[in-house]
C-alpha cells in the first residue's frame, strides 16, 4: 500500500513541479522521518524543516542528543504515510543539499511550529523568514510552558554495555 503511495505521490510531484527536486508548492507523501527536521518525501528526496534546529541522533556510534528521539517520534506520529504541503522561502536548499520547506498538514497545521511549541525543536535561522514570528511564538509559548527541552527531563538511552570498574585503579 505505501509503496502505491509513494509511487502516487512521485508521479504527482513531478506532474506538479517538472522536476523531481524542486519542493516549493508541492504536495507530497512523506515515506520516512529521518529524525526530528528531516523528512524524505517522494517525488522530492530530503527535505529540511525550514527555520528550526531539533536535537542531533547522532552518528552510527553515538548517543543522541536530549530530546532527539522525541522530536523524531513526534515528527514520525504528525507527517508519516501521509500527505503534506511542502512551502518554500527565499533560500531553497541547505549546504548538504536537502531542500528547505515549511511543512503543513493536510488540516493547514504547521508541522514546524508544532514541533518548536512542544519544545522539540527551536528556532533557528540565518535571516528572517516568511513564518519567523509565528515560530518566535511557539518558541515563546514552549520556554514559558517549559515543554521539553526548556524544562522537561528526556528520555536518557540506557547503555547497552558498560565497561567494568578496574579494582588496580
Amino acid at each position: 500500500m505505501l509503496r502505491v503511495l509513494v509511487a502516487a505521490a512521485t508521479a504527482a510531484g513531478v506532474a506538479q513541479t517538472g522536476s523531481s527536486s524542486a519542493a516549493c508548492g508541492v504536495t507530497a507523501v512523506i515515506g520516512r522521518v529521518l529524525d526530528g527536521d528531516t523528512v524524505v518525501a517522494a517525488g522530492v528526496g530530503r527535505v529540511r524543516l525550514l527555520g528550526i534546529d531539533a536535537p542531533e541522533m547522532g552518528g552510527q556510534f553515538e548517543q543522541p542528543a536530549p530530546f532527539a528521539i522525541e522530536a523524531r517520534q513526534r515528527l514520525q506520529s504528525l507527517v508519516l504515510r501521509r500527505w503534506v504541503r511542502l512551502e518554500c522561502d527565499a533560500v531553497l536548499r541547505d549546504d548538504y543539499g536537502r531542500s528547505l520547506a515549511y511543512v503543513f498538514l493536510e488540516t493547514r497545521e504547521f508541522v514546524n511550529a508544532v514541533l518548536v511549541r512542544e519544545g522539540l525543536a527551536r528556532v533557528s535561522a540565518r535571516t528572517r523568514l516568511r513564518y519567523w514570528d509565528e515560530l518566535r511564538h511557539a518558541e515563546e509559548l514552549a520556554q514559558a510552558a517549559r515543554c521539553g527541552m526548556w524544562g522537561e527531563r528526556p528520555w536518557v538511552t540506557p547503555r547497552s554495555y558498560t565497561v567494568p570498574a578496574d579494582p588496580n585503579l
